[in-house]
């Protein structure tokens, strides 16, 4: 998994780098890699012309370097330092922005580069490497060069957009302790535990509280996900009274305002999709996770009922995934995620002593001990209704299957995007994404 460092810890590590060693070896080696991957996106040297702009800090001593051997490879450079910057960048084949990196703290217009393509060292000038927010008019890279370490500003806000292809370049520097990790196949691929020979389906059991009339899909959503996900039993505990629409493969209890099944029985639950913001389906959450002494994810209206009454949290002494959108999160804290969405879903984890998962075009998960994991595989086709419920299952599915909470949730996360990046560009629906898990998980293996 690619780490993430924030510019606070970028700083640190420069400096422990610097005292371990000259900073000219350091930049020698960060020029040589800039250089090389800069001829590679030119597809040669022969007649290319290189606009190099050149900032006051490490990032442009950084671009510096690499454009000294970008001459010595016979690439015609053109070094344009900050206080010179034109509102129209000269002609160019390829423009290297090295004015600020991950160290910009101030508004930044960036000058016009023409049909070139913008090369940016570290992070594009102009966008924040922290927060990923637009500050003034950034650089629209091509590609970013990201050194060490990918940066919050890649994955957030703006900086997702701006930042092109990014590609994490090794600079001989070690990132041990990170800020966050990204989710990618490989790792989820190793948490995924196999089936035993001698398993039943009592082993991987799933409870569903969800659905009421009229929010039925939420709930026949959550259980084919589980199902999908590997579930070995799932039981939906409904407040609607029409079995229409739920998988045949479900057991059900209709109509009630408690938990017919007994919650003993099973290996995870999840709590809250479609079941109503009325005081009885409060009462019916807080009853739910009481009872079950097992890992649980609370979606949805289970949300609302925990904003409402926090103490529906203080019984639980098992693991509890929360996945609340923005809205959802407002709920919870009173105010939206900041920027900087790390803090907010760790801090959020931390107060309430569970695992939270922020959904967003970068979703973040954290758990109470300080540990972040961002899932990056989903896309816009994810933001349409539905989707939520199946998160929610399939996380409540890897729960019962013994995936640790933390890892549970992020998994859920990239296999949801993962099953998603198979449906169609436009018209893709929440109830195509059960069908697409299985072949999800099938690539996984192999």
């Amino acid at each position: 998994m690619h780490a993430v460092v924030t510019p606070a810890m970028v700083k640190e590590i420069d400096e422990a780098a610097i005292a371990a060693e000259s900073l000219d070896e350091i930049l020698a080696r960060v020029g040589d890699v800039v250089c090389r991957t800069v001829i590679g996106i030119l597809g040669g040297t022969y007649g290319r012309r290189v606009n190099v702009l050149i900032g006051p800090g490490l990032n442009g001593a950084d671009a510096a370097s690499a454009a000294r051997r970008l001459e010595g490879r016979g690439v015609r450079v053109r070094r344009i330092v900050l206080g010179e910057l034109p509102e129209v960048l000269p002609p160019a084949d390829l423009t290297l922005d090295g004015l600020f990196g991950s160290g910009l703290n101030r508004p930044f217009h960036a000058p016009d580069p023409g049909v070139a393509p913008v090369v940016s060292i570290d992070v594009p000038s102009g966008i924040d490497a922290l927060t990923g927010e637009a500050l003034g008019r950034p650089f629209m890279a091509t590609h970013t060069l990201a050194l060490m370490a990918l940066k919050p500003g890649h994955l957030f806000g703006s900086g997702a957009e701006h930042s092109g292809r990014v590609q994490v370049l090794d600079i001989g520097i070690d990132v041990s302790e990170p800020a966050a990790r990204v989710v990618d196949d490989d790792a989820v691929a190793a948490w995924l535990p196999t089936r035993r020979t001698a398993a039943h389906k009592w082993n991987d059991a799933v409870l569903v509280v969800a659905g009421s009339p009229g929010m039925s899909g939420a709930a026949h959503l959550a259980c084919m996900a589980a199902m999908r996900t590997g579930a070995g039993y799932v039981h939906l505990d409904t407040a609607d009274t029409s079995d229409q629409g739920v998988p045949i493969e479900v057991v059900t209890s209709l109509g009630g305002r408690g938990v017919r099944a007994d919650p003993t029985r099973f290996s995870a639950a999840v709590v809250g999709p479609g079941l109503g913001r009325t005081s009885s389906a409060r009462q019916l959450i807080g009853a739910v996770l009481a009872a079950v002494d097992a890992p649980a994810v609370v979606d949805g209206d289970g949300l609302s009922a925990i904003a409402a009454e926090p103490a529906i949290l203080h019984e639980r002494t098992a693991p509890t995934v929360l996945t609340p959108h923005d809205g959802e999160f407002e709920r919870l804290v009173g105010v939206r995620p900041a920027a900087n969405r790390v803090a907010s879903a760790s801090e959020l984890a931390t107060s309430l002593g569970c695992v939270v998962l922020l959904k967003g075009p970068t979703t973040v998960v954290a758990d109470e001990n300080g540990r972040v994991l961002l899932c990056t595989s989903g896309d816009a086709r994810l933001a349409t209704a539905g989707t939520g419920d199946v998160l929610a299952g399939m996380i409540g599915a890897l729960l019962a299957r013994g995936v640790p909470t933390f890892e549970a949730a992020a998994a859920g996360a990239h296999l949801h995007g993962r099953a998603a990046g198979r449906g169609p560009g436009e018209g893709l629906i929440a109830s195509d994404l059960p069908e697409r898990i299985p072949e999800v998980l099938d690539q996984l293996r192999t």
